[in-house]
């Protein structure tokens, strides 16, 4: 759930609540287990001793096991905490790497310039890291010669082998016959 919440004039800053912690008084079980900010355990205190605790050590109360019989309990600067989360997580980002899947077209009679084309295309997707789907649309009588379309991706599949895998090989769905390729993973 995200809550639109107003700071300053015009600034509109988005928050995560499904994200938040229970922290301090929003803490409601009766009983905790404490767990120390060095990570020792203090043992099961009550609410109020262990926000005392907490409060006594200018830390705050943090609850990390909700569902725990009591509930666990971490005494921990959590401004502090959530800062190194957020950093984590946009480190994270940074790494992700989108892999989208682009369609390279064919028919069962190309020729030898449209096919070193579309060869071409399919080097550059390969080569951006993209995967790419190759197809073999087959229109009217053409449906009978499936032989012509298997051989049009055996031959693309050949001419990119140095820098492509066959991840699907080639099957028919409806009037088209598709093959994927994945770009090489550099190790």
């Amino acid at each position: 759930m995200k809550l639109k919440v107003m700071v300053g004039e015009k600034i509109w800053r988005w928050l995560d609540i499904s994200k938040e912690m229970n922290v301090n008084e929003k803490i409601r079980a009766k009983e905790v287990r404490l767990i120390d900010s060095n990570g020792d355990q203090l043992g099961v205190k009550s609410r109020s001793e262990a926000l005392e605790i907490a409060q006594t050590r200018n830390l705050d109360l943090v609850l990390v096991a909700p569902n725990a019989k009591p509930p666990v309990c971490r005494v921990m600067n959590y401004g502090k905490y959530r800062y190194e989360q957020q950093k984590k997580e946009k480190e994270a980002r940074k790494k992700q790497k989108v892999i989208n899947v682009k369609e390279v077209r064919f028919t069962p009679g190309i020729g030898d310039h449209d096919f070193n084309t579309k060869l071409r295309n399919a080097r550059k997707f390969l080569g951006k890291g993209d995967k790419v789907k190759a197809s073999v649309r087959f229109r009217g009588r053409a449906i009978t010669h499936k032989g012509l379309g298997q051989e049009v991706l055996d031959r693309l599949a050949d001419e990119v082998k140095d820098i492509a895998t066959i991840e699907s090989k080639a099957k028919m769905e409806g009037r088209n016959m598709f093959m994927m390729l994945a770009p090489n993973s550099e190790k």
